[in-house]
């Protein structure tokens, strides 16, 4: 199963070189399958799965090599990884920050992920030197430009951002791409409302007054004009602005939710990156890169798994049993461990059509 597996994911690799060397090429495919099969990061736990007919310490001494010699083509990183989103439709792109510590060394990332219908793939992303800090403006534009190189900008139907994407210059600069925006607002900013006679601001409270919900049309916050929509909470405002329809603010901003689901994938539930011991922020980003491709790989697994095979299971709550991505961790694992063994012709015409639906042909890649 391994070696089939192999094969496939080589033949994707030709098509988008991250990496040029055939023997590189074969270390990226093992690396990325042993991530998925341990579920861990770790270079000590992934060496036990990367190639059995050598000792674990030679796996790992060959990790460390990689990580320590080989360049990643990012932009080709980014053109694989988009390769996975629906052909034809258009995306919400959402940005946010992540970031964790292992002892001194504090890692603070920006990534801007792509969700289109049901599934969520990270496609830019940088990593911040910076203590933990936000992000500056200079950053996210030039993240953001590098997705609309990949996407096209008709491709891309809304941005969505929490409360730290704010700032007129990277406010006025989605609108001036023509992008549709929802982001939060801090509750101190202020909003221009024009009057009758002239305009004034008013504090998001002073627009609340006694009432639980407020919309306002045509309103300028931080320079920019837009639509304004506030909603009090139990212990807090939310405050949201934007150029999408007004009426569908709170709607529209929900769907941000999905890139803190996709954090706890990488982070913790699917390849623990929390764990790792690389401190040098260049290993880290190669890192990243492989977790985000194998990321990409099961969460289209899952979802070609529940539209063709068999569904995922409802639960009385209403949710799925298993995530699109959790459930393409198991199918891959399953299939490594060799458990399929009674039935392995069935499991390799499933994943031939796999990777015809979504990869080897990514043209004619729809979801039904």
């Amino acid at each position: 199963m391994q070696e089939y597996c192999n094969d496939k994911i080589t033949r994707v690799l030709d098509k988008y070189p991250i990496v040029l060397n055939k023997a590189r090429k074969r270390f990226v495919i093992l690396f990325i399958l042993g991530m998925i099969k341990l579920r861990s990061v770790q270079f000590c736990e992934v060496s036990q799965g990367l190639n059995d007919k050598v000792k674990a310490q030679s796996n790992e001494k060959r990790i460390q090599d990689f990580f320590r010699q080989v360049n990643l083509n990012y932009e080709q990183v980014a053109l694989l990884l988009s390769m996975f989103i629906p052909r034809k439709k258009k995306v919400t792109l959402c940005i946010d920050r992540t970031e964790w510590d292992f002892g001194k060394c504090q890692v603070n990332i920006l990534m801007i992920v792509v969700r289109c219908q049901d599934i969520t793939i990270p496609l830019y992303w940088e990593m911040l030197d910076n203590k933990s800090g936000n992000s500056n403006t200079e950053d996210r534009i030039k993240l953001l430009k590098k997705c609309i190189k990949i996407l096209g900008i008709k491709r891309i139907g809304l941005f969505l951002g929490d409360r730290e994407f704010i700032g007129h210059k990277w406010l006025k600069f989605l609108k001036e791409q023509g992008i549709l925006f929802c982001v939060q607002i801090p509750k101190h900013h202020k909003a221009t409302v024009d009057n009758a006679l002239h305009s004034e601001k008013y504090k998001i409270e002073q627009l609340l007054e006694h009432r639980t919900v407020v919309k306002v049309k045509d309103c300028m916050v931080d320079g920019v004009w837009g639509n304004v929509y506030a909603k009090r909470l139990k212990d807090d405002i939310l405050y949201l602005f934007g150029t999408a329809h007004l009426n569908y603010l709170a709607e529209l901003y929900r769907k941000r939710w999905r890139i803190e689901v996709f954090f706890q994938n990488i982070k913790k539930r699917g390849f623990n990156l929390e764990n790792t011991h690389l401190r040098c922020f260049v290993k880290l980003k190669k890192l990243l890169a492989l977790v985000c491709i194998a990321y990409a790989l099961v969460v289209n697994m899952g979802l070609y798994h529940h539209k063709k095979v068999q569904a995922i299971p409802l639960k009385n709550h209403g949710y799925k049993a298993n995530s699109f991505a959790r459930k393409g961790i198991d199918l891959i694992r399953d299939g490594l461990r060799r458990i399929w063994r009674c039935n392995i012709d069935l499991y390799f015409q499933w994943v031939e059509k796999f990777f015809r639906w979504t990869i080897l042909n990514p043209n004619k890649f729809t979801i039904p």
